[in-house]
C-alpha cells in the first residue's frame, strides 16, 4: 500500500509500506489448538507458541480478528462448553467444571453467574425444564 502523507508545498510524498499476509497474521491454529484443550490449563505463551509469535504480537492480532483478548475468547469458550455439558449430559457440576476447564465448581459458578446470570444447577434446571415441555 502506497500512503501520501502530508507534506508542505502541495507535493504529495509517496511511503510504501507492506501490507500484512493475511496467512502470516492468522490466530485461527491456536484458537484451533485451544478449544481441543480447554479442559487443560491454557497459557497465553503456549498460544502464541502455536503460531510462533511473540506474546504481545500474538496478543495484538487475536484481539484485530476476534475483537476481544485471548483471556476474553477463553473464558466464552469455556461458557459454551459448560453449557453445552450441561444441557446433555448427566455429568455432575464438578466433572462439568473439569471438562469445561474452569478446574473447580466454584469458578465454574462465578463464570456462568457472570455470563449468563444463572448457577450451572439453575441452568441445567431451566434447560431440562425446556426440553420436557418441547418433547412432551
Amino acid at each position: 500500500t502506497v500512503v501520501p502523507p502530508h507534506r508542505d508545498g502541495g507535493q504529495a510524498q509517496y511511503i510504501e509500506r507492506p501490507v500484512p499476509d493475511p496467512q502470516q497474521s492468522s490466530t485461527t491454529a491456536a484458537r484451533a489448538w485451544a478449544l481441543g484443550r480447554l479442559h487443560e490449563p491454557i497459557q497465553l505463551r503456549d498460544m502464541a507458541a502455536q503460531e510462533s509469535m511473540s506474546v504481545r504480537t500474538f496478543t495484538r492480532r487475536f484481539r484485530e480478528e476476534v475483537g476481544v483478548s485471548p483471556g476474553q475468547w477463553l473464558t466464552r469458550q469455556r461458557v459454551e462448553r459448560a453449557r453445552h455439558l450441561l444441557e446433555s449430559t448427566a455429568l455432575s457440576v464438578d466433572q462439568v467444571a473439569q471438562e469445561a476447564g474452569f478446574g473447580t465448581a466454584q469458578s465454574m459458578r462465578q463464570h456462568l453467574q457472570t455470563a449468563l446470570g444463572v448457577t450451572p444447577t439453575g441452568y441445567r434446571r431451566t434447560f431440562r425444564a425446556e426440553l420436557s415441555t418441547a418433547c412432551g
